[in-house]
Order: C-alpha cells, then structure tokens, then sequence
C-alpha cells in the first residue's frame, strides 16, 4: 500500500522549517552575515553528517532494501563535494585538523542508530537534508560567494549539483518515489516524526555555530571602535 508522503512530508514539516530558519544563524547568514570561520565550521559538521548517512545509505542500498534502495540517487551525494570545501579552507590535510561539534556527532549518531534499528525512517532524514539543500542551494551559495568574497565555486561546491541537469524535474521524480515507496500510514507517521528531529538535529548544529558567529561580529565591532576610538584620539590632540 503507497501512501502520499511527499505532500506528509512537506506539511508535517513546516513549522520545524520556520524554526530552523529563525535561528540567530541561518538568519544572519540570509542578510549576508556570514563569517569564513564559522562557515567553514559548518563546512566541516556537515560532512560528519553526510558521510554518515551515503555511508548507511549505500550499504543498505547494497543490501538490496525495499525503502532506502528507491532513495539512493547517486547524484544527490554531497560527501565529494563537502570533502573539496574542506580542502580550500583547511587544506589537503584537512582530515587531520577538522573533527565534528558534540552537535554534529550526536547528528551523525542518530543516523546511524536510525539505519541499524528502523533503516525506513532514514527517508526522514534524506528528505530534510537532500531536498533542502537542493531547493535552496543556489540562493545560499550567492549569499556565502558574495559576503565572503569567494570565487565562483572556491569553498562552495556543496552547493553544486553537477549531475542533475534540472533541479525542478528532479524534485518531481523524487516526490513521486516518496509517494510510491512500499510503506503503511503508520510508517509514513513515523518518517515525518524523523523528519521533524532531522530539522532539530539541524537547529543544534545552528546554536553551537551561533556563538561562533556572535563572537566573530563581535570581535569586528571591537576592532571597528578600537580603530574609531584611535582616530578620534588622534583629531583630539591635533
């Protein structure tokens, strides 16, 4: 029996939606506010999170599942691409200096918990973080390029979708798999449930990023009226 899971999946998760993108962070980084440190620690959560869910993704795929096999697009994969970014902002021996927020490993440990006990509901998690991601990629990449200063694709091929060719039949394709996958209503409840704690494992990652940010302006107002402060010291005494 299908179920129509897209549609469950996009209404059931509205509201963590709105929350996630009232966080301090996701929202200084929509008005352009986007420190390199904090962007690159991101940079770095998010591959934790990702080589968790294609590496259970994969072999489960491999194991020939009845779920998670029918999401296993190949294209969506960001594990490559997040490893690129790595190198532009930490280097070639990134994977020596790099290690995830207590946030993003209690993420990636959810994942795995989530393939090895109830692999269907890892759907929750592929939906949250590929379709997002997907949707609204290109906005975030000019936001990150232009307040950043970055060259076009320099430290943002995250945001790149090389192998899909159109974004908008993408989607389609994949909201019709959701809704023809082998599952029951009650499964269907339990997947956007999952969803729902994808987006607060998300909203984690977001508050431990927002005192890295707040530090980092901060550190740039201190700097702004130390210099003010020194100029006008100067007026004074001339």
């Amino acid at each position: 029996m299908s179920v129509a899971l897209a549609s469950q999946l996009r209404e059931g998760t509205k509201k963590a939606h709105t929350m996630a993108e009232n966080t301090g962070f996701v929202s200084c980084f929509l008005k352009g506010v986007v420190d390199k440190t904090t962007y690159r620690k991101l940079v770095a959560d998010l591959y934790f999170v990702y080589r968790a869910m294609e590496e259970e993704i994969i072999r489960l795929s491999l194991d020939d599942h009845p779920v998670v096999g029918l999401i296993a697009y190949p294209e969506l994969n960001r594990r490559e691409s997040l490893e690129q970014d790595l190198i532009f902002y930490f280097g070639p021996e990134w994977s020596t200096v790099v290690s995830p927020t207590s946030s993003a490993k209690a993420y990636a440990e959810r994942i795995r918990y989530v393939a090895k006990e109830a692999p269907e509901l890892l759907v929750g998690h592929h939906y949250t973080r590929y379709i997002g991601d997907l949707s609204g990629g290109q906005i975030l990449k000019n936001i990150a390029q232009k307040a950043m200063n970055l060259p076009e694709q320099d430290g943002l091929r995250f945001y790149e979708f090389d192998r899909i060719k159109d974004e908008n039949i993408f989607k389609k394709q994949y909201s019709s798999t959701l809704d023809a996958l082998p599952i029951n209503q009650s499964t269907a409840d339990l997947i956007v449930e999952e969803a729902n704690k994808a987006f607060k494992c998300n909203m984690e990652i977001f508050k431990e990023l927002d005192g890295n940010l707040t530090a980092a302006i901060g550190k740039i107002l201190f700097s702004y009226l130390t210099r003010s402060h020194r100029k006008g010291s100067t007026e004074n005494n001339n």
